[in-house]
């Protein structure tokens, strides 16, 4: 694909997701994605000399995708992969119903008892 598509995905993105250039999931930025996995903003690895990394570079760059309804990071795909393949889906969804519908239910009052 050619940079000048890029560009035109990622801005369509950003404005499906009222210019946010954030994780529609966890909120977390591209910057933070690089550092959840260890790598600065350039690809180059942190902490390499700690851990013994030699030669080691995040060779793309492209740790949010813009293609969807809204973007979504690599940390979060990976977590809805490992649910997916675990067959967990059926209990995310009832999840994220009971997060709707029942949310006192899932989070104590104050002053209950943790």
């Amino acid at each position: 694909m050619a940079m000048e598509e890029r560009f035109q995905e990622y801005f369509a993105a950003l404005d499906r997701a009222g210019n946010k250039d954030r994780c529609y999931l966890c909120c977390r930025s591209p910057a933070e994605v690089k550092r959840f996995f260890g790598f600065a903003e350039d690809g180059t690895p942190l902490d390499a000399g700690r851990y013994g990394i030699e030669d080691v570079v995040l060779e793309t760059l492209d740790v949010m995708s813009y293609r969807g309804s809204r973007p979504v990071c690599a940390v979060c795909q990976l977590n809805v992969d490992a649910l997916a393949m675990l067959g967990e889906k059926p209990t995310l969804l009832a999840l994220l119903d009971e997060m709707e519908r029942d949310r006192e239910h899932l989070w104590p009052a104050d002053d209950e008892p943790a």
